[in-house]
């Protein structure tokens, strides 16, 4: 095994005999924990003109898509098969125009006081989102891209802070 490999007992999910777990955070404690996650959709020109316009099929793409982000985030531990389910105090999406993309850039903050963070709740809320986004437009076209979902940061838990220097 290479050195930049993790070993199996050093893999939280996994039992001693290599089979899925859900970790145990019961002695962990509670502290405050927020994650915020990234992502863009890219489309042709004249498909980002019909959204701000607000001339789409589906209605309001936009509105539509935070508010599937929000309601993804509170799923998420229905959605990804070892996550925990968190009482979650504070879910922000954000879907800003970006006439450079031509698109949308789709920002997630997820808040918490548990014993475990939020970073899945984050990405799960982008991910959402920009599918929902995709789904109200895909009328106007089929092309649209998801790009570049990603963690920018996180705080709490024992593993520290974290900031992805790209952003």
């Amino acid at each position: 095994m290479q050195d930049n490999f993790l070993n199996s007992s050093q893999l939280t999910h996994l039992n001693p005999q290599g089979e899925a777990q859900m970790v145990d955070v019961s002695g962990k404690i509670a502290t405050v924990r927020e994650a915020v996650a990234r992502g863009q959709v890219r489309m042709l020109p004249a498909t980002f003109a019909a959204i701000e316009a607000g001339n789409t099929p589906k209605g309001d793409v936009l509105a539509t898509a935070k508010l599937a982000g929000i309601m993804a985030a509170k799923q998420t531990s229905n959605l990804i098969p070892l996550c925990h389910p968190l009482p979650l105090q504070k879910i922000t999406v954000e879907v800003t125009p970006d006439i450079e993309l031509p698109g949308y850039q789709i920002y997630a903050t997820v808040k918490t006081k548990a014993e475990t963070g939020v970073e899945m709740e984050a990405l799960t809320a982008v991910s959402i989102a920009a599918l929902t986004l995709y789904d109200m437009a895909k009328a106007l076209e089929k092309s649209i891209q998801i790009e570049s979902i990603s963690l920018v940061s996180k705080t709490g838990g024992k593993s520290g802070d974290y900031t992805n220097l790209e952003f």
